[in-house]
């Protein structure tokens, strides 16, 4: 039995709350919501937060329960919800019902339908009738509505050969890859391990159109979610049978081979794009075992810790992985940082601040299609190298080398990180490819990662390219340089200047010598002792250093070594400076984390101490030099 797409208008009463108005589109004396068990409807459409905006909308997942005409039981399946909310001040409308007592009338127009891969166009349509509908200022009149019900119903179901232009859902896999970079690569996999994720902010829709979006990377999955609104329906698990043929030319029959699309939302899952607070006892039921779900209400971020193992910040642009478990089993390897690496740079390269969905060469590198089937790619690779793994676990010792694959060296899976794997195979999604795919698929698909191999220059660029720009060296590099170099002249000044004054007190002291060494011979000449010097006047310092030569040698050894410590002391200074600036960068950030240099606190950026503080300290003190790094004279600028 094919869902016939509704209609219906959501009201916020002012004493009762959020509430469904009426129906379109459904036989007189009808009502879907209690028929299918609607309640949670009026608070899925007007989300939390959605009288701060003049136009919201939010995304949701129902289950869909009707019988037949005949009486004969329907298998529940899924549908899907979007909703558009708007508001306009009370005192604008031509006509007011009794019921209006506030400033402002907010209502929601909402279409439930069972094709979900059509919300980026459904979306558009929505909007366009509900803006009409409120310039009417009378919603006694809905006939722009029932057309619109009408020609919902008119459109032929979407055919797997249509292009992926449908699973654009506003939010673009570009600016995704942008803004979270590597973190995309672990949302990814841990969609992979069905945990407990949790997006939040407060934008409502941001929130679905990211959770769409990071779903539509696994090929087809959009088009496979009849099983996601419950933790009970399973439909699609107990109908699913092995292929028994492949036409590897026909993209959808190979993937269907390979087992695609994953089956993350079967029994005990729940995708719920935007799941209101009421909805908490199925997110808290023990027969759920994991979800994908959004939320704007901050109570859920205070037990963060008891509902979610993955938590996203939409508002703060953070993911954190909360279960330790889950956290090692998602460590990216190092194949997987230079795929991700490649991804990002292919992106920002080709970023444009005025259209982020578009490359600004407007070629294929860096496109939405270009992301896509990057991780196609991925995904294909990862099952056929586990596929791989299964079959040297059964065959590898059989001691019958022809039997495995002659351009593959030892277990390629390992790319792919081994304690995901592990994890993996945990899964319920992974018991049911294991199933129901063939043991010999890397057959057909090269079992190995994208970027295995060894590491190249490219790779290193890549990655140096990468950090220098999250450092934002290029926005500090002018105020950076001008310290740098006025503590190199100071420094460079006080180091001559001491050893300058060193060889002032040698070269007196040689004078002196040479003075009492031509009166020694003078005196021995005419048979008299010599005369000590005067140690008054101008000739004080001389006589000082005639009278006492040996010790004055001394201390101009002593002063030597003084002022070697002393420069010591200011070079080792600087190398230590620049080397952990090496080691630290110039932006300090944590896993997980998106902090952004220019809102780190002053006190955590780099303290650069002048030559003139150094002098403060004692002068006696020697300080060890530093250890220079692989490669690195002691006290070099870097």
């Amino acid at each position: 039995m094919t869902f016939k797409s509704l209609v219906c208008v959501v009201d916020f009463h002012h004493a009762r709350g959020p509430e469904i108005e009426h129906w379109i589109g459904v036989p007189e004396g009808s009502d879907p919501a209690i028929e299918n068990d609607w309640s949670l409807i009026p608070y899925m459409a007007l989300p939390d937060g959605a009288h701060q905006s003049d136009e919201e909308f939010s995304y949701f997942s129902l289950v869909y329960k009707a019988s037949s005409n005949g009486g004969e039981d329907v298998e529940p399946t899924s549908v899907f919800g979007i909703s558009c909310m708007q508001q306009i001040p009370a005192d604008s409308l031509k006509w007011k019902s009794k019921d209006v007592t506030r400033s402002a009338v907010q209502k929601a127009v909402v279409a439930i339908t069972e094709q979900p891969e059509r919300f980026s166009k459904l979306r558009e349509k929505l909007s366009v009738v509900t803006r009409a509908w409120f310039d009417q200022r009378d919603f006694r009149d809905t006939e722009i509505l029932q057309r619109f019900q009408e020609n919902l119903c008119r459109e032929p179901p979407p055919s797997m050969l249509e292009d992926d232009g449908y699973q654009y859902f506003g939010l673009s896999l570009r600016e995704l890859v942008h803004q979270y970079k590597w973190q995309i690569l672990v949302l990814f996999k841990c969609l992979l391990l069905q945990p407990k994720m949790l997006f939040f902010g407060s934008h409502c829709e941001h929130i679905c159109q990211m959770q769409f979006s990071l779903i539509s990377l696994i090929p087809n999955l959009v088009r496979c979610l009849q099983d996601c609104a419950d933790p009970q329906m399973n439909h699609h698990a107990e109908s699913l049978r092995k292929p028994d043929a492949v036409k590897t030319s026909d993209r959808a029959s190979l993937l269907n081979y390979l087992g695609v699309p994953m089956q993350l939302f079967g029994k005990g899952s729940v995708f719920g794009p935007y799941t209101p607070l009421q909805q908490l006892d199925i997110l808290t039921d023990l027969d759920t075992k994991s979800y994908v779900v959004g939320s704007t209400n901050a109570l859920l971020i205070q037990q963060k810790d008891r509902y979610c193992d993955v938590l996203v910040d939409l508002d703060e642009k953070t993911v954190n992985v909360l279960s330790p478990t889950l956290r090692a089993a998602v460590t990216l390897s190092t194949a997987d940082r230079r795929w991700i690496d490649f991804l990002t740079q292919q992106v920002n390269e080709t970023w444009d601040e005025t259209d982020p969905s578009r490359p600004k060469t407007h070629g294929y590198a860096g496109s939405e299609e270009f992301i896509r089937l990057q991780f196609e790619e991925y995904l294909l690779a990862l099952l056929s190298a586990e596929n791989y793994h299964q079959y040297l676990a059964k065959h590898g010792s059989d001691g019958h080398p022809k039997a495995l694959l002659a351009d593959i060296d030892g277990n390629p899976s390992a790319d792919f990180a081994p304690g995901f794997l592990e994890a993996w195979r945990q899964t319920e999604n992974y018991r049911l490819w294991a199933r129901n795919t063939d043991s010999h698929l890397f057959d057909i698909v090269e079992p190995r990662h994208p970027c295995a191999g060894g590491l190249t220059i490219d790779d290193v660029q890549r990655r140096l390219a990468a950090q220098v720009a999250e450092l934002h060296l290029d926005e500090r590099f002018n105020q950076t340089r001008d310290v740098v170099n006025k503590r190199l002249a100071d420094g460079r000044t006080q180091v001559t200047g001491a050893f300058n004054k060193v060889w002032a007190d040698i070269e007196v002291m040689r004078e002196a010598q040479r003075k009492r060494a031509e009166e020694g011979r003078d005196a021995a000449a005419m048979g008299s002792p010599p005369r000590p010097s005067s140690s008054r006047g101008g000739d004080e310092k001389s006589g000082a250093a005639a009278t006492y030569g040996r010790p004055d040698l001394q201390q101009a050894q002593a002063s030597v070594a003084a002022a070697s410590q002393r420069a010591g002391a200011y070079l080792s200074s600087w190398g230590t400076w620049a080397a952990e600036k090496r080691k630290t960068g110039w932006n300090r950030t944590t896993s997980g984390q998106g902090t952004n240099a220019e809102s780190r606190p002053s006190e955590d950026r780099p303290k650069v101490t002048t030559v003139s503080e150094l002098e403060r300290e004692d002068a006696h003190k020697v300080r060890p030099e530093p250890v220079a790094e692989p490669g690195e004279e002691k006290g070099d600028a870097g």
